[in-house]
């Protein structure tokens, strides 16, 4: 951080490794952006009788799911947030889903996708 002096010190501070990983993924040739997480899937309201897995989204669709708080801040939301810049910045697929489940995430067989 800059002082007001001009010299730079050292603060404490945390970086999401959502938004990191969107950042730094957008500023390079990828074709998709993959976030693991602990679920298959997203899903809109989640854990209650009318729960919906979601397969693929726009990010239209993302930020309307936001701004009705379907995610929850610490879980999920940082998650669709960074897939959301991604998909804007990149202009390419986000894709949220396990760890065990990447390959076939790439592959179209499951996963959310976010796009364009």
């Amino acid at each position: 951080m800059e002082t007001a002096q001009g010299d730079l010190v050292g603060v404490e501070a945390v970086i999401d490794k959502d938004f990191g990983g969107a950042l730094i993924s957008s500023s390079l040739p990828t074709d998709v952006f993959l976030i693991a997480t602990a679920v298959e899937k997203v899903a809109i309201n989640f854990n209650k009788p009318n729960q919906k897995w979601l397969d693929a989204v726009t990010v239209a669709e993302a930020k309307q799911y936001l701004s009705e708080g379907h995610f929850a801040p610490g879980s999920m939301k940082p998650k669709i947030e960074a897939a959301i810049d991604f998909v804007e910045r990149a202009g390419k697929p986000a894709i949220i889903t396990s760890l065990e489940n990447l390959s076939r995430a790439v592959r179209g067989e499951t996963g959310t996708r976010i796009v364009p």
